[in-house]
């Protein structure tokens, strides 16, 4: 197959435009195209005014050489072989291997570490804190109900992970020679997830479509010879020394129960701050980690799409629009937004009790009234002596803050731009109404966050309002605090995977430090599985 890349093309061309274009830029007879396949497809929307389609395509065609053929396009980078993007496993488990590889934490990397291991035979066995998604959702949404709060069933904690309620965007700036994103995004395909993810530039899911994927996802691994124990939390991951290094030996849960195994998967999400002071005191080399705090701002959505589409806003190609903004403040401080959500929700997201937590979430038609976004600003390992606890410290004494600001009823902070970029104090809400339950309480964020924090924020809001027109209105709404935008700590590995002092340790997934939103999560697993198998292979031999 050929591949053309950089195919631009009006926003609504014709049908037949995608092999008008193939013929020419080719060279070739119509008799001579077999197909055309969309390998992937976004806009560029840099004016609004004319807004173009960009494809990535690959070609079958017959009789034609295509040696020949891509010999007269040398020095266009655009024509090229298509790679080759089928997945390969990497091992097969033998018939009388009796380890089992465990598996800590059922978010996006620790299932497609699972799901990797069970498609080659090695029968994973997968350990949730928290309960299925089904049972975790009716937990969740009974909270933004009622503010009544299950620790180990939440937002953070449960089957499908912390992605499970958010825009489930399936979009990553990782390098990925071996299109193994491709992999996850097939297997989300065959769960249920639409087959446009497949090929558009920003894919995404949405809430609701997750949980029944993830669900899916869960029986395939079972079938294939994995077990799943949900409400199970690792009360401690054994270690002894072996030939004078440490060496992975098992688990124990929270009932007492022991698990052997030499192979250990940490997948255990950034938010599992029990897990991380356990690691610490056993002794498994850790280190501070940069993340971000800030709020999340809601406009409206149809301002949103006005500002980046024009006359082109509410085109179903291009659906609701997002943004992706950043400023460097005068302080040094970085601000920029993420997780931008749009026509979505602004969440409660806490795990902890008397605690506030902020997130966004989304469902697949991306549909309600608001458009959300984190905006924070960075804070780095130097903001608290590189101690590798501390910056969980950080985020907890904000989010018990927030709390009390928020009347101590898991109620959140907000106030409006106008009167926070004023330095003035809360007036109930106007145009844009805050979608975040179960409630918030208007009042003055300037102690919701450090000093540093506030003023680079008061510095981006206007900045960021010179690329999209009315960011800085002034009843745009603000609400506190956003702190889990990624893990504070790494639990650092090596080439192979494996912890850098603890042997068979695999720390994976956004809670470890390697991964950043569900994609990368997935593609992490899938390394990780590959890790795991191999290792085992060469221990069993």
């Amino acid at each position: 197959m050929i591949r053309l890349n950089q195919v631009k093309l009006p926003l609504d061309h014709g049908e037949n435009a995608l092999q008008d274009y193939v013929l020419k830029a080719l060279s070739i007879s119509e008799q001579q195209l077999v197909d055309i396949h969309v390998f992937r497809r976004g806009y560029d929307a840099r004016k609004k005014s004319q807004i173009f389609l960009i494809y990535t395509l690959d070609i079958t065609l017959k009789n034609v050489d295509e040696e020949s053929l891509l010999a007269n396009f040398d020095n266009d980078p655009n024509v090229r072989q298509s790679p080759d993007t089928e997945y390969k496993y990497v091992a097969s488990a033998p018939s009388d291997l009796t380890e089992r590889p465990v598996v800590i934490g059922m978010g996006p990397c620790g299932i497609f570490v699972a799901l990797i291991l069970a498609q080659m035979g090695f029968k994973p066995i997968l350990l949730e804190r928290g309960k299925s998604v089904h049972e975790r959702a009716k937990d969740t949404f009974r909270f933004w109900r009622t503010s009544k709060l299950n620790t180990e069933s939440n937002v953070q904690f449960g089957e499908g992970g912390a992605g499970t309620f958010s825009d489930g965007k399936l979009y990553s700036q990782v390098k990925d020679p071996g299109f193994l994103g491709l992999k996850v995004k097939q297997e989300f395909v065959l769960a249920g997830a639409p087959s446009e993810i497949i090929y558009v530039s920003k894919p995404h899911i949405g809430t609701y479509k997750l949980v029944t994927m993830v669900e899916k996802i869960r029986s395939k691994i079972i079938e294939l010879g994995g077990e799943i124990r949900f409400e199970t939390r690792v009360e401690e991951i054994n270690i002894e020394e072996v030939n004078g290094e440490r060496q992975v030996v098992g688990v124990t849960l929270n009932g007492g129960e022991v698990i052997n195994s030499k192979h250990v998967v940490a997948a255990i999400g950034h938010s599992a701050r029990d897990t991380f002071q356990m690691l610490h005191d056993k002794g498994v080399h850790l280190e501070a980690q940069s993340f971000s705090i800030g709020f999340r701002v809601e406009h409206k959505q149809e301002m949103i799409d006005q500002a980046r589409f024009g006359k082109n806003a509410g085109h179903p190609i291009l659906g609701a629009a997002d943004y992706k903004l950043v400023h460097h403040c005068k302080n040094g401080r970085s601000v920029y937004s993420f997780c931008m959500c749009p026509g979505g929700v602004v969440v409660a997201a806490t795990s902890e009790e008397h605690a506030v937590v902020t997130n966004g979430m989304s469902q697949y038609s991306r549909s309600e009234r608001n458009a959300n976004s984190a905006i924070v600003v960075g804070i780095s390992p130097e903001d608290f002596n590189n101690d590798p606890l501390q910056g969980v410290e950080l985020q907890r004494k904000l989010e018990r803050n927030a709390y009390v600001m928020g009347g101590s009823n898991y109620d959140a902070p907000a106030q409006m731009v106008g009167d926070f970029l004023a330095a003035g104090k809360g007036k109930p809400f106007e145009a844009v109404e805050p979608s975040y339950k179960p409630n918030v309480k208007m009042t003055d964020l300037s102690d919701a966050l450090p000093d540093f924090a506030i003023d680079a924020i008061r510095e981006a809001l206007p900045a960021f309002a010179k690329k999209i027109r009315g960011f800085d209105s002034k009843d745009a709404m603000l609400t506190g605090v956003e702190t889990r935008t990624s893990s504070p700590v790494q639990i650092k590995r090596g080439a192979d995977f494996q912890s850098i002092n603890t042997q068979g340790l695999y720390p994976g997934g956004e809670g470890a430090g390697y991964a950043g939103g569900i994609l990368s999560a997935g593609i992490d697993g899938i390394k990780i599985a590959e890790a795991v198998a191999l290792d085992m292979l060469k221990k069993h031999s």
